[in-house]
């Protein structure tokens, strides 16, 4: 089944993936060590957890977002002697973009298992599309050097395109979709490795799957990963597993290796007239 629009055949037409922490930068490390810096930078020693929280989000929400935070936001208060305002996030993000732009080329190795993946799912006719909350001005160095290594979506959406109406809203889905001549929403799988990736997919009501292994929810880099014993590995799995899962995902993936075998569960679902988010197809 290719993505034309065939509204008579209940199979899904494509697949939706995010970028970083899903199909390159295993762990999601090129934002989350600014993000970190630039708050250093002001003065305020956040954790590697708070910098994680908002991942996927439009990088200045993402800023926005941290500030929002109790303890951050007080210690913010402590530093300055009164609540941050709209300016202080435009400075903060004034600091990231130029520091992120400079680092952003060396995180964009495809994850292990993801250009296999694509290929398997491009021989059964699926169009792949591409969201982020990286800039357009961002996303001209991620594409360009995955590309170079093998991976290389068929349409990218930024929230550059979407008026920086980025994840949680579901507008950049809805652009791939219109772009790739996806039939409905419920022909659709967009996966991903954070809440906000999860939150997109629940909001466009296509099928929202979860990917761990790799992912920001995750937290760990390919080789701290592979240092863990197997009980700590699974441990940080099924924490993961349920983060997702409670923020609505459909399905959480281990690998997006396994996500072929998966879209053929889904078919199977759809033939028996199964839609998104029913409690049934968990």
């Amino acid at each position: 089944m290719s993505g034309n629009g065939n509204s008579n055949s209940n199979r899904i037409e494509g697949i939706i993936l995010d970028w970083a922490g899903t199909a390159v930068d295993f762990g999601c490390f090129a934002p989350v060590n600014v993000f970190i810096d630039i708050f250093r930078q002001a003065g305020i020693e956040v954790t590697m957890e708070e910098a994680r929280g908002p991942m996927g989000m439009l990088k200045i929400d993402h800023i926005r977002a941290m500030l929002s935070m109790p303890r951050v936001s007080a210690l913010w208060q402590e530093q300055y002697g009164r609540p941050f305002n709209e300016q202080d996030v435009e400075a903060l993000y004034a600091e990231f973009e130029p520091a992120l732009m400079t680092s952003l080329s060396h995180y964009t190795d495809p994850i292990p298992g993801v250009i296999d993946t694509v290929e398997a799912l491009r021989v059964k006719g699926l169009r792949i599309g591409s969201t982020t909350g990286y800039t357009s001005s961002m996303m001209e160095v991620v594409v360009s050097h995955a590309r170079a290594k093998g991976y290389s979506p068929d349409f990218v959406v930024t929230p550059d395109d979407t008026g920086s109406n980025g994840r949680p809203y579901p507008y950049m889905i809805y652009r791939n979709m219109e772009q790739l001549k996806l039939s409905a929403s419920w022909k659709v799988v967009k996966a991903g490795d954070t809440v906000s990736d999860i939150r997109e997919g629940v909001q466009a009501g296509v099928w929202t799957v979860g990917v761990v292994i790799g992912s920001s929810e995750l937290g760990y880099c390919q080789e701290d990963f592979d240092r863990l014993s197997e009980a700590e590995r699974a441990e940080a799995v099924a924490r993961t597993r349920k983060v997702f899962m409670e923020n609505g995902a459909d399905f959480c993936l281990d690998r997006m290796s396994e996500l072929p075998s998966l879209i053929e569960e889904i078919n199977e679902k759809l033939t028996r007239g199964l839609r998104p988010g029913c409690e049934c197809v968990r």
